[in-house]
């Protein structure tokens, strides 16, 4: 025996009838404009990729560089696996110039800090030292056994303080102007229209 519905259902469509659109693909048909995102609360929607501006040279090769966004533990990993692999490098073509290594440093703590992100931010000047120390094991000189190479590595950071302070100056700087745009640009969407 066969059982009917006495209600009929709330959310389900007629029979016939086409499926239902997304929302998305509704919000677009009821404006017309089929393929691009509507307008929302008076703001115009974005331009595609290619309708913006090409700009001068230079810009056009920073926005083909990468830009990836890395956790704090990753700009940590990063950072340190690079200045290890900087070290041995050093070490191989310079004969562990602790001054090369040095200058090295300074770019990859600037690109740390740029690729960190941005809820990560604070990572930044407290990873950078930590992979300086990383990157010295092969660069420092090392004496026999384990206490001579603890006493090359501790000579390295007392003689190399300046370079390692420069990367951590680099990396906080770049930290604190993203967390300050970061914040203006917080308080530009959450002020009221006036």
């Amino acid at each position: 025996m066969e059982q009917h519905r006495t209600r009929p259902p709330q959310y389900g469509t007629r029979r016939g009838a086409p499926p239902p659109l997304p929302p998305q693909a509704a919000r677009g048909a009821k404006s017309g404009r089929a393929g691009s995102a509507p307008a929302r609360d008076g703001v115009p929607p974005r331009r595609p990729a290619s309708a913006r501006p090409a700009g001068p040279p230079i810009v056009q090769a920073v926005r083909r560089l990468p830009n990836p966004r890395l956790t704090g533990l990753g700009g940590g990993l990063f950072c340190g696996a690079l200045m290890f692999a900087l070290g041995f490098l050093d070490q191989l073509l310079f004969g562990a110039s602790l001054t090369v290594y040095g200058v090295l440093f300074l770019p990859v703590c600037a690109v740390t800090a740029l690729w960190i992100r941005r809820g990560d931010l604070v990572t930044a000047p407290i990873v950078v030292p930590i992979a300086f120390a990383v990157g010295l094991l092969p660069v420092a000189e090392s004496g026999n056994g384990v206490g001579g190479r603890l006493m090359g590595l501790f000579t390295a950071l007392a003689t190399q303080a300046g370079w390692l302070y420069g990367g951590t100056l680099v990396a906080g700087l770049i930290s604190t102007v993203r967390k300050i745009r970061l914040m203006s640009r917080r308080a530009g969407t959450q002020r009221p229209p006036a």
